[in-house]
This record gives structure tokens, C-alpha cells and sequence, in this order.
């Protein structure tokens, strides 16, 4: 296996595992093929990288997290657990050093042609319950179960990994009061209203995982993370049209109420069932009256604070909506006629919660409302997990440091920003944008920076510019566009395309574009694009250039 210091990789942790290939990014940090130079064999590691751009305080509360994880992941022995080999320290930021599974996590094959079946999605969900049930009885709870945290092996296996938000018992929490961490797609309800959570919490995120990995998108997803966590406590979830006798099971996880979920021996009896061909037998349990369900909701708008003050970040409503049942729409209500008690009280629980995550001043808090495979998209936002495929879509780009990678010079740009570019690239303009490019644009790097963008973010923006571009651009094809993390900025998108150009240079092409909008509301554009035929080195290009970006100094 070679390794080149033009890609970024060939670095040599603790004196023994040596970087290879980047396998996967997200939200929290990227992950890394490595080889063990001295039990010869092959890894997975993890790389903090969220923590080069917070505070110090926030910083010491990331690596506590990862410093958690490990041990959560060590307390439970398992074979459906992704095993934690080591955990070191480097560059002033722990790593994790993880069993390498070849295979695709859950989100990425239920992409693929045919995607998952029932019988499948059956036999994955029996793997992760039997996870779960080891972590649940080691007093670990996993608390970010979704389809890109579940990995398939390629002996068939399904294992869970990434416990960087578990919950240990009898370990002092390391979640600030009132804060919420997760992908909100697959919050359980209770965690939603600001409760504390248990196994049952774990087994709904299981339920809304197998309904994403079936049907291609959350059952829960909204145009707002507001809206979605308005969606998880509020909606039933729509029917699952592929799920044939895993429905009851699936619909049975997914009950508001914990207390009327199946318990994990009964939900392994039901699984098991629909294995066996035969229509399962879901549990009904006494659902809470009317009056109970608001003595449990009361509490959250009491005791959730909301930190750095109750007013939601630029971007999120003053005051959320109360979504029609089952849909993402908003009924129209007379403004003298007040919504029932149990709705005002269900919103405004929601608000609050939403408030003091969004207003925790914590942007590594996990809260990815473009979770993974919701919407029937790519994987967004979700933490990198030990097999390397993107469960997230946070790209801080590699190991962020002040070392110039072999082959790549580092560039004060006139217009104040600074990046990284491959040596022998010169600079070009084009009108506002900035180009710096080796073959007059067949290769290039092009930079753009809008100090007054005219959208509220910038995936509202690709969208419309992917309106004119798919007309003028010939054979024009999205490969993806989505929201994304990008160095703690959730106002965020990537966005990868291909298309055949005519004129100025003839042929296959690909580009990239990372969007996103800095604390000051300008809009910086990072995109690359070259020919397809060498698409995987301008990709990795991409990856190094992204390290290398800082904007101008405020």
C-alpha cells in the first residue's frame, strides 16, 4: 500500500499506525484508512477535527467526548459492536484507533440499485438489537443510532459504531444542561422534550433507522430542524410501503410514548418472526390519557434552559408552527382562536428545547438536522464512522495544521483570504470570481466571496443556481447536493455535479462547490473542477485545498 504526502496521508501515529487513504468525514472529525505497522493489520482512526474551531472551554468538552466514546465502545463486547483498539493523543487532540469493517454503512446501501429489502432490513435490525441489548447491559446507551452508524460487513454482518454521545452509567455527563446532541431525524420523542433517555430511546431511533434504510428518507424529515423535531413529538409516522411484516414492528419502535414500545426481547421475537416468513405479532401496550401525556411534557418548558439566552439563532423562526399530522404543512389557525393546550404546550416544549441547543453556542453539539439518508439524499452530517463511508458531510478537509502538504504552496491572496494550491497553479480572475489554475481553467480552483448573499443559506442558493445549470450545461447530472457542516458553520452546503462541455475544454466534466456563510453573514464559494477522466486526484485536491482555506481576518 503506498502512501503520498501530496494527498495528505503517509502520517505515522504513536509510531505505528500509518495513515492511508481518507475513508470518510463528518460533522465531528474524518476518519482514516491506517495500517498497523506493528500487529500488521488494517484500522480505522478517527480524527478530531471539530476542535480546532471552537473555544478552548468547548474544545476540552470535544475531546472529553472522544475520551468517552472509548470507553463506552470498551465496556461492551460484542461482536456487533465496532471494537475501539487504542486511543492516543497528537497534534493536541486525541484520535481513535477502530476495528476497519469493509463494507458500506446502512446509509450508503440503501442507496445502491434494489436498495435494502424486508428480509434484509430484518436481519440488520436483529444484528444492531443484539448490539444493543450487550451495550444496554454493560449500562451504555447508544444514543445516535442511524443508518450511518450501522456498517454491513462484508461476512453479512451489521455492527453499530461512533458511541461519541452515549450515555454511561453512573459516568457524570459531559452534556451541557439543557443541551441536545444527535441527529434530530432519529430523536427519539422523549429526548425531543429535553427527558432523559433510555433503552427505549435507543429502539426508536432503531424503528426510524429501518424505515429511512427502506423507504429512502426519514419518516421525520421537515424543511426546518425546528420543524423536524416539531414532526418527531407531533406526526405519526406515514405507512412504510416497502416494509411488508416488518411494518408492525417498525411502527411499534416507533410509538411517542417509551413506555408502549416493544422491550427489546419483544421486538427480537417480532424480528425473528418476520425472518421466519411469518406475520409478527406487535405488543400493545396502555397508552398514557390525555392529562398524563401533559404532566410529562410540562417539565421540558420549566426546566430546559436555554443557553446564551432564549432567542433562536438567525435563520429558525421566533415561534414554531404546529405541523398538520403526517405531513410538513402548516395549517392556517384564526389568530384569536388559541391552539389546544396540549399543542401550545407541545410547541412551546419544542421551542424551548430547540432554543437551548441552537442557542448553546456550541456548534460541534451534533445536533445535524441533515442527518444521514434522510430526504433520500446523500449522507449529511452524521459523525465519520469505522468503515470510512461519509455518514456526514462536514468536510474540514484532513488534518487541519499549519503543515504544507509535498506539491502545494501556501497563498496570500490580494483579496485577503488565504488557501493552499498545488504548486505550478498561477492566479486568474474572472470578473468577482478568483481562479488559480495550471492549464487556463481545464483544472481550476475558483474562489467566491459575496459579502451580501441574496438567500437565506446557501443550499437555498445551489438550488437555484442548479436551475439555469442544468439548462446550459449539456448532459448536466447532480451527484449531490445537500446541506452540510463545514468548520462549525451549520449555513452549509456541498454540492457535486457532472456534465459534457463543447466549447472551452471539450469532454467529461466534474466540479465540486463548498458553500457556506461566514459569522458575518458573507458567502464564501469554494469549487474545483477538472475532467473526469482524473476526477480522483482533483477530488483529493479538493479535500487539501479545503484544509488549507482560511478567510480574510476580521
Amino acid at each position: 500500500m503506498e502512501h503520498t504526502h501530496s494527498t495528505g496521508t503517509g502520517l505515522l501515529l504513536a509510531g505505528r499506525y500509518r495513515l492511508g487513504e481518507s475513508i470518510g468525514r463528518g460533522g465531528m472529525g474524518k476518519v482514516w484508512r491506517a495500517h498497523d505497522e506493528v500487529l500488521h493489520r488494517i484500522v480505522a482512526v478517527k480524527e478530531l477535527t471539530a476542535g480546532l474551531y471552537v473555544s478552548e472551554a468547548d474544545r476540552q468538552v470535544l475531546h472529553a467526548r472522544t475520551q468517552k466514546e472509548a470507553r463506552a465502545a470498551a465496556r461492551i463486547s460484542h461482536p456487533g459492536v465496532v471494537t475501539v483498539h487504542d486511543v492516543l493523543e497528537y497534534d493536541g487532540r486525541p484520535w481513535i484507533v477502530m476495528q476497519y469493517v469493509d463494507g458500506p454503512s446502512l446509509a450508503d446501501a440503501a442507496k445502491e440499485p434494489g436498495g435494502i429489502d424486508a428480509a434484509r432490513a430484518a436481519r440488520i435490525g436483529l444484528d444492531v438489537l443484539r448490539a444493543l441489548r450487550a451495550a444496554h447491559a454493560a449500562g451504555v446507551l447508544h444514543r445516535d443510532i442511524k443508518p450511518a452508524n450501522v456498517l454491513l460487513g462484508d461476512d453479512g454482518r451489521a455492527l453499530i459504531t461512533d458511541f461519541g454521545i452515549a450515555a454511561i452509567e453512573g459516568d457524570s455527563t459531559i452534556t451541557r444542561t439543557g443541551e441536545i446532541v444527535g441527529s434530530i431525524d432519529y430523536l427519539a420523542p422523549e429526548r425531543v422534550r429535553g427527558h432523559d433517555p433510555g433503552p427505549a430511546s435507543d429502539l426508536w431511533s432503531l424503528g426510524a433507522s429501518l424505515y429511512t434504510a427502506l423507504e429512502g428518507e426519514s419518516p421525520f424529515r421537515r424543511s426546518s430542524p425546528l420543524s423536524t423535531m416539531q414532526a418527531v413529538v407531533a406526526d405519526e409516522p406515514p405507512p412504510p410501503r416497502r416494509a411488508q411484516d416488518l411494518a408492525p414492528v417498525i411502527l411499534a419502535l416507533l410509538r411517542k410514548d417509551p413506555a408502549a414500545r416493544p422491550s427489546v426481547a419483544e421486538t427480537e421475537r417480532m424480528l425473528t418472526e418476520v425472518l421466519e416468513g411469518r406475520r409478527p405479532t406487535a405488543v400493545t401496550r396502555r397508552l398514557p390519557a390525555p392529562g398524563e401525556t401533559e404532566r410529562i411534557e410540562g417539565p421540558a418548558v420549566a426546566t430546559a434552559p436555554a443557553h446564551g439566552g432564549a432567542g433562536l439563532s438567525p435563520g429558525f423562526p421566533a415561534a414554531a408552527p404546529v405541523p398538520g399530522p403526517g405531513t410538513g404543512t402548516v395549517p392556517t389557525r384564526p389568530a384569536a382562536v388559541p391552539p389546544p393546550r396540549g399543542a401550545r404546550l407541545r410547541r412551546f416544549a419544542v421551542v424551548v428545547v430547540a432554543a437551548a441547543v441552537i442557542g448553546a453556542g456550541a456548534g460541534f453539539a451534533v445536533l445535524q438536522h441533515a442527518g444521514d439518508g434522510g430526504g433520500g439524499g446523500e449522507g449529511r452530517g452524521a459523525a465519520p464512522t469505522a468503515s470510512g463511508t461519509p455518514g456526514g458531510t462536514a468536510d474540514p478537509g484532513g488534518p487541519v495544521d499549519s503543515t504544507v502538504p509535498d506539491g502545494w504552496r501556501r497563498v496570500q491572496d490580494p483579496s485577503g483570504f488565504a488557501l493552499w494550491v498545488p504548486d505550478g497553479w498561477v492566479r486568474q480572475t474572472d470578473g468577482d470570481q478568483i481562479d488559480y489554475t495550471p492549464d487556463n481553467g481545464r483544472h481550476r480552483i475558483r474562489i467566491s466571496v459575496d459579502p451580501a448573499p441574496d438567500f437565506e443559506n446557501p443550499y437555498m442558493h445551489m438550488l437555484d443556481m442548479e436551475e439555469g445549470l442544468a439548462e446550459r450545461l449539456p448532459q448536466y447530472e447532480r451527484i449531490k447536493l445537500r446541506p452540510n457542516t463545514f468548520r462549525d458553520q451549520t449555513r452549509s452546503a456541498l454540492w457535486e455535479f457532472r456534465w459534457t462541455e463543447r466549447r472551452e475544454h471539450p469532454g467529461p466534466r466534474r466540479a465540486i462547490d463548498q458553500m457556506y456563510y461566514g459569522d458575518d453573514g458573507t458567502e464564501y464559494a469554494l469549487y474545483m473542477s477538472g475532467p473526469a477522466d482524473d476526477w480522483q486526484v482533483t477530488r483529493e485536491q479538493f479535500d487539501i485545498m479545503l484544509r488549507g482555506w482560511r478567510p480574510p481576518a476580521s
